[in-house]
């Protein structure tokens, strides 16, 4: 039986591809190829890094020469990929030039899996890219589901001709010959047990396509934009230290004078010291809230079995400071990045699940810094802003998150922690238990992608017996559900959110600080067809930009809301503004088609677009089906209200 790794020479002559046709193969196939690019390269250069080392290495995978016939080079034949259904795939397993760049990309891709040795010069695909290069921005994909993640680090723990393996066979449908003959020819030593090492991973090449993994489609954050500015007047400093020098070496006498006011540089500087000092790190008593009046993060005690691991903490400390390449680092928007100002507060220092986790907090904000339990590769810096947090906003901190599951470390007066499915109001909360540290064991979060059938929000009960709903938004902190007039908020109900609690995921990662249910109107439906609530959502971050605001019709037959207008950082449904206009087309059960609209109470009347006009804040006139739902209010004084938007 022949080996893949050694296949048989064909007796047709070998294609020829010139860099015209490697040009062609390169533009027409640029996000399949930096996506193989960015699956074999290793997961440790950081998501970040890997996107930017994938399009440089497919870049750089067209040949020199300008030279076709002798000087041009063999095409590599596709192996036998019985799966390629989709027609720009079998076209592009057909095409020399693309097996050719295919070829080349694998090359570097590999020779960067290669870890750097002392005793030899390193490749050039070993180095950082010197272009492409962003400046002030990270980029990385878009993140996928708990499936995408959890293959991401199952690759992550292959060498880099297995994942080459995988990835031929799930991105390119090679099989095994074919694999083991690209391999081969990338300088595999031994496709073979590639191939053996591949097939530890289940096969699930459909998650290869998923945006999670698709490096020309990408979202941008920003960098360390404190740590930027500080290299910036360092780089300033140093120039204009040189140019003094200079100009003091030409003069006569002693050269160089006093120092003036000047300060002494930051590594100097005590108070920069001193943050960077685990010794320096401060914490409050184990019950210390109990005797004060505020219930804030200053209050939270150290907890966790790792709070004396003083090189944990200096490792965290570090990186908070001038995070590398390899960190992930995310922060919430409108939140800095930068080092710490001060000796920071220490909340909680431990093993979670897979890695070590430590959470600090400064003041403005909550950091939470985490490794692997085995070495410090892989490791991530989130930050998260919590100034002014007080009562429900200080109750929970998110530890971690593994398989779309999330851990939280709860407040010390938290007594009892449930988690209650907005989209079933009447089931009862499933109790949560907690470690004697506080950290709750893993419980489902709401689902990130595909339908929504349900919503997990955290029900926590405090030492007063008050009880309040919060959920994950994909931030550290939690954000708070409340309900009612925006002038004076309560404590929600799952059965007050249970139509809304979906549109919540259009808000995820956006800093959100409170999320408000207001019902500002009731309705009769036409036709006997019930009733209707007019509900308005506003979500506020802990920036104070960037507010969304959702108006949405609720019929009572209907599991969700019908999203009927939105607002971006406007006052309106909110203290400032408690005001709102919304309106709908709406089909009665008997197949008639009717504009529908409500205003809040201030709203004394309503007019259509066709002009029809109605006393009281709710409008309700026959329509086509092809009508725009436009309106116009009037309030009590003769102010004009426009629908939301």
């Amino acid at each position: 039986m022949q080996s893949p790794s050694k296949s048989p020479k064909s007796s047709r002559p070998t294609p020829v591809v010139d860099v015209e046709q490697a040009e062609a193969a390169l533009v027409e196939h640029y996000p399949r190829l930096v996506r193989l690019a960015y699956l074999v390269l290793p997961p440790s250069l950081g998501r970040n890094r890997r996107v930017l080392t994938a399009h440089a290495l497919t870049q750089r995978a067209l040949p020199r020469s300008r030279r076709t016939g002798e000087a041009a080079v063999p095409g590599q034949r596709g192996g036998g990929g019985g799966q390629a259904g989709e027609g720009g795939r079998a076209r592009a397993l057909g095409d020399p030039a693309y097996a050719y760049m295919r070829l080349q990309v694998l090359r570097g891709a590999l020779d960067a899996s290669v870890p750097l040795r002392w005793n030899a010069w390193p490749k050039r695909a070993q180095l950082p890219p010197l272009l492409p290069q962003v400046r002030g921005l990270r980029l990385f994909p878009r993140s996928g589901g708990s499936d995408e993640l959890a293959l991401d680090q199952r690759l992550s723990t292959l060498s880099g001709a297995a994942r080459a393996a995988y990835v031929l066979r799930g991105l390119e449908a090679l099989d095994d010959a074919g694999v083991g003959a690209v391999l081969a020819a990338a300088g595999c030593d031994d496709p073979e047990d590639a191939l053996d090492e591949a097939d530890e991973v289940e096969a699930r090449y459909d998650l290869l396509a998923s945006p999670e993994f698709d490096p020309c489609s990408l979202q941008a954050r920003p960098t360390d934009l404190m740590r930027r500015r500080q290299h910036m007047k360092a780089a300033g400093v140093a120039a204009a230290a040189v140019l003094v020098c200079g100009a003091l070496l030409g003069l006569p006498g002693e050269g160089w004078g006093p120092d003036g006011a000047a300060a002494p540089p930051y590594a100097q500087n005590p108070a920069g010291q001193a943050a960077l000092d685990p010794g320096q790190l401060t914490t409050a008593a184990a019950g210390a809230w109990k005797r004060s009046a505020r219930t804030d993060f200053s209050m939270w005690p150290a907890r966790g079995d790792l709070i004396g691991d003083k090189e944990l903490l200096r490792r965290a400390l570090a990186v908070w400071a001038r995070p590398g390449e390899s960190v992930q680092v995310s922060a919430t928007p409108g939140t800095p990045a930068g080092a710490p100002p001060g000796p920071a507060r220490l909340l909680y220092a431990g093993e979670v699940d897979s890695a070590r986790v430590v959470l600090l907090y400064d003041g403005l904000r909550i950091v939470r810094y985490a490794e692997p339990k085995e070495g410090t590769g892989g490791a991530a810096l989130d930050f998260a802003r919590v100034d002014g947090a007080t009562g429900t906003e200080a109750n929970a901190v998110v530890v971690d998150r593994a398989d779309g599951n999330i851990r939280y470390l709860t407040a010390p007066w938290i007594t009892s922690v449930g988690v209650q499915d907005l989209l079933k109001p009447a089931a009862k909360p499933v109790a949560v238990r907690r470690s004697a540290d506080g950290v709750t064991d893993p419980f489902a979060g709401p689902a990130q992608t595909g339908a929504c059938t349900s919503w997990n929000a955290l029900r926590l009960r405090d030492h007063t017996g008050a009880a309040r709903l919060t959920t994950d938004l994909g931030e550290l902190v939690p954000a708070h559900l409340t309900a009612g007039r925006p002038q004076a908020p309560r404590e929600a109900t799952a059965a007050e959110w249970s139509k809304s609690a979906c549109s919540l995921a259009t808000v995820r990662s956006h800093g959100v600080r409170t999320v408000n249910a207001w019902t500002y109107a009731r309705q009769i439906l036409p036709e006997a067809n019930g009733a209707a609530d007019w509900v308005c959502t506003r979500a506020d971050t802990w920036s104070g930009e960037g507010s969304r605001i959702l108006a949405q019709f609720q019929t009572a037959d209907g599991p969700v809301g019908a999203v009927a207008a939105k607002a971006e950082d406007s006052p309106a449904c909110g203290s400032r503004d408690p005001k709102v206009l919304a309106g709908v087309l709406w089909k009665s059960r008997a197949g008639s088609w009717y504009l529908l609209g409500a205003g809040s109470k201030n709203v004394t009347s309503v007019t259509g677009s066709g002009g029809e006009r109605t006393a009281g804040n709710v409008l309700a006139v026959r329509s086509e089906r092809t009508a725009k739902a436009r309106l116009s209010g009037t309030l009590a004084d003769g102010t004009k209200v426009n629908t939301l938007r």
